[in-house]
């Protein structure tokens, strides 16, 4: 966005952030606030702490410490931006999107930094890696929450480098699923209403993650790897039996599946009558900004394993690219037993606007461009690239709703303008508006 877009959303922008002043602490601090969200939105090739304080006339180290050590709230922020966009953007078939994104760093000083997968990169790289929750309704999309990714062995387990870095006492290690549970239950908690989580193959591998998920009441629909391992018939149950069985008393013991073993879902693709003999049926579906593709599909009923014993029956969505019919994906959901399968894929189809929210932020806002060390500082960082984003979104939401033709199509939800092709990215704010 150019310099004369910004001033012309000042004003807005000053309404927007004084919402969020309550935890600001000092008046100061609001004026902080102010500068880094603007210093986000404008048209600085680098948008880290130096270039955004001397753009606004600041001191890089009165900006700096800003993140670092002022006194303020970030998780209060956080979740007033939550609770703002539940009261402002929820809808009933709202989807949010759990994924990670990772930055490319040089050293060893950054906190949460390590030598790790790097999606970013496409490769082993160092990068510092967070967890992120996403919330997308029909004409509305943004992030709800970021967190870094505290790495077990070389960080949460290292005490010298968790004082240099100043991470929380209290902070141990979670795993990156882990994360993401704790902030679906936070924006919940916060009036965030999901009718759908969606989440690729690294979360839905994890049997434990969708137990949780169908525990909290949560619908989602997961993408699996192909050695996900599910019942294709309900196994019959018998108790299970144990030398010391006759000197117990009688009564009720743990029980555990008997006869027909899990298979993994190629397996089951490959192999099990029921699905073999059920023919592929083509769907319209939306995947990720290149628009309309068409995927053939088919949806038997499975059961997952939990504490020995089958769960409810839950969907399995087997799908496959028309263009190329090597390319399949697995998708696993605890949906009622008639949701149509349109229903199951267009959520799980919905994953792009993760992918598209990590773009916007990094591409947009700077938020890969951080160079701060601390690890508040970078958690602040990215609680304020979710805050960022959100504005831009109402903004260009209220153009769209302005601009011709703006009702679109209907999603297999019925939502209108959801299911639209998305067609060539577009920036959140068209140059000069």
């Amino acid at each position: 966005m150019d310099t004369d877009a910004v001033l012309a959303l000042r004003p807005a922008l000053t309404r927007y952030l004084s919402e969020f002043a309550p935890c600001m602490g000092r008046r100061s601090n609001c004026r902080h606030l102010e500068t880094y969200v603007c210093g986000q939105m404008g048209p600085l090739e680098r948008k880290s702490v130096e270039p955004i304080a001397l753009d606004a006339g600041a001191a890089p180290r009165t900006l700096q410490e800003f993140l670092e050590m002022f006194r303020w709230d970030h998780e209060a922020l956080r979740d007033r931006h939550q609770r703002r966009v539940a009261r402002r953007h929820g809808h009933a078939a709202g989807i949010g999107l759990i994924d990670e994104t990772s930055f490319v760093k040089k050293g060893t000083r950054t906190a949460c930094v390590q030598r790790q997968y790097c999606g970013a990169a496409g490769k082993i790289e160092n990068c510092v890696v967070s967890v992120h929750l996403g919330y997308a309704a029909p004409d509305f999309f943004t992030l709800l929450d970021g967190e870094p990714f505290l790495p077990e062995h070389t960080w949460a387990a290292d005490a010298a480098r968790r004082r240099e870095a100043e991470v929380p006492e209290g902070l141990v290690y979670r795993s990156k699923a882990h994360i993401a549970l704790e902030q679906v239950r936070r924006a919940v908690g916060n009036g965030v209403r999901f009718g759908w989580l969606v989440f690729d193959e690294w979360y839905g591998a994890k049997p434990w993650f969708l137990h949780e998920l169908d525990a909290m009441g949560q619908t989602y629909v997961g993408e699996t790897p192909r050695s996900f391992r599910v019942w294709t018939r309900e196994p019959r149950l018998r108790a299970r039996r144990h030398p010391c069985d006759a000197q117990r008393r009688s009564g009720a013991r743990p029980l555990t599946a008997r006869s027909n073993p899990m298979a993994e879902v190629a397996s089951v693709l490959a192999f099990s009558p029921i699905l073999r003999e059920q023919p592929w049926t083509l769907y319209r579906v939306q995947d990720s900004t290149t628009g309309p593709l068409l995927w053939e599909a088919k949806r038997i009923p499975v059961w997952l394993e939990k504490d020995g014993v089958p769960t409810r029956p839950h969907h399995l969505v087997v799908a496959r690219s028309v263009l190329n019919r090597r390319e399949v994906k697995f998708f696993i959901s605890n949906a009622p037993p008639r949701t149509p399968v349109t229903d199951l894929l267009f959520v799980a189809f919905s994953r792009w606007r993760v992918e598209r929210l990590f773009e916007d932020g990094k591409s947009e806002l700077g938020m890969d461009h951080f160079e701060v060390r601390k690890y508040q500082s970078v958690h602040r960082h990215l609680i304020l690239s979710c805050v960022s984003h959100a504005f831009l979104a109402e903004v260009k939401q209220r153009e769209h709703s302005k601009s011709p033709g703006a009702d679109g199509e209907s999603d297999p939800l019925g939502h209108a303008g959801a299911g639209a092709a998305v067609g060539e990215r577009t920036p959140l704010l068209a140059p000069g508006r």
